[in-house]
């Protein structure tokens, strides 16, 4: 299932010039990183009170720390467990570059669902439009030949587990963000 996935959306490279510009806009490794970052710092600098503000810059903390833990739990997986890329193993059009990694878990899902997730928590048509992003980054890089399908999906519960395990962290930590905060709004950075 897997691979007919892959080749099935992977078969429509090159049939329609603005699905291959559409597709190869959106499977590099610029413009989803820096619209995730962007919304992150929007919201780190959005609130009309004190207290809408503080909850936002909470959210940016947390998806921070969520693809940072997305992006640790990937290394140390990648460390064990190697896969190859589609593009290796299968007679697939290669619509990006060659990456060297594993394939699994797919590293973008992961950060893109992470960051996804912590808006979702907070802020519900946001952070859905922030998933619709993340699977689009995701399904570009199937139809890319750069990953399985399973890839994405393995990625994609990565970053939402490490979501939820950031804001647990959040509410352990808050005693040392709270002054850092505070701090930050003193300097006029928050």
């Amino acid at each position: 299932m897997d691979e007919a996935i892959l080749l099935w959306l992977n078969g429509l490279v090159g049939r329609s010039s603005v699905l291959d510009a559409v597709m190869e806009a959106l499977v590099g490794d610029y413009m989803i990183p820096v619209l995730l970052s962007l919304v992150l710092l929007a919201l780190w600098f959005h609130g009309d009170t004190n207290t809408d503000r503080l909850r936002n810059q909470l959210v940016s903390v947390v998806g921070a720390m969520s693809i940072g833990f997305s992006n640790l739990l990937i290394l140390a997986l990648n460390s064990q467990v190697v896969r190859d890329r589609p593009f290796v193993d299968l007679d697939v059009v290669l619509h990006f570059y060659e990456p060297t990694d594993s394939s699994f878990p797919a590293n973008v899902a992961a950060v893109g669902f992470a960051a996804a997730t912590s808006v979702f928590l907070r802020h519900r048509r946001l952070g859905l439009a922030l998933y619709v992003v993340a699977a689009s980054w995701g399904i570009a890089r199937v139809y890319a030949g750069v990953h399985y399908p399973s890839d994405i999906s393995a990625g994609a519960a990565i970053g939402v587990a490490m979501a939820f395990v950031a804001v647990l962290a959040t509410r352990i930590l808050m005693p040392a963000i709270g002054p850092a905060l505070r701090f930050a709004r003193l300097v006029h950075m928050a």
